[in-house]
């Protein structure tokens, strides 16, 4: 096991680890703990009453934070014609059609989302095993894959992020950086338990918010009031 450097263990002590802070106290709480010299990112742990191995317990999704993620997302659109111009005027850092998909073939993937109008997905499709490894694959429930690229290109520029459960039955999302202020992280939390309670399957039964943990990049978790949401 890893031993803990002497800031970690110092910013422990500030937390009680049996304790489910208020959302307010516990964003205070994580600010306060994180003593790196970057800028950390803020991130969510949310475990759901759901189970992952059911396709009809799948909880997936996107939300726009409301005041961003504090980073800044490289965009490729595949589009032709129009909507590659539409792509182009919204922000989009990288347009094209069967040149990009040249490039992907050969390793290229310097990009962190990717947009594809519906009819270019008959050629985008034969990217799936290099994309979909790496969660980079268009996809129509994330809102990827649509005619509307301009309105997409937007929200993803704004803090539009997709999340997706894993196979342990939770979420992990990013709401800020450290940098932000109390009320913006605040938002951006709520913005996600809220688009995750849209979200829950009518199949899922009893407890569905069953834990919240809030921490920094380097420091540690701090519980959150699940009754806070409900």
């Amino acid at each position: 096991m890893a031993k803990q450097g002497k800031k970690y263990l110092e910013a422990l002590k500030l937390v009680d680890s049996d304790a489910q802070y208020e959302p307010a106290e516990a964003v205070e709480l994580v600010k306060k703990m994180a003593t790196a010299k970057f800028d950390e990112t803020v991130e969510v742990a949310v475990r759901l009453g759901v189970d992952p191995k059911k396709q009809d317990q799948a909880v997936r999704g996107v939300v726009v934070m409301p005041h961003g993620t504090g980073k800044t997302r490289r965009v490729l659109v595949f589009a032709k014609g129009d909507k590659a111009k539409e792509a182009e005027n919204a922000g989009a850092d990288f347009v094209g059609d069967q040149d990009y998909i040249n490039k992907i073939q050969q390793g290229w993937l310097e990009f962190d989302v990717c947009v594809a109008t519906p009819d270019m997905m008959g050629e985008v499709g034969k990217l799936g095993r290099i994309l979909g490894g790496k969660g980079l694959m268009p996809n129509p429930k994330a809102g990827t894959v649509t005619f509307e690229v301009a309105k997409a290109v937007q929200e993803i520029k704004a803090g539009k992020i997709e999340y997706r459960l894993d196979k342990a039955g939770q979420i992990h999302a990013p709401i800020g950086k450290v940098s932000f202020d109390a009320d913006k992280l605040n938002d951006n939390l709520r913005a996600l338990i809220e688009a995750l309670l849209r979200a829950k399957p009518a199949a899922a039964k009893g407890v569905y918010l069953k834990n919240i943990a809030i921490s920094s990049t380097m420091g540690p978790s701090v519980k959150v009031n699940t009754q806070s949401y409900r």
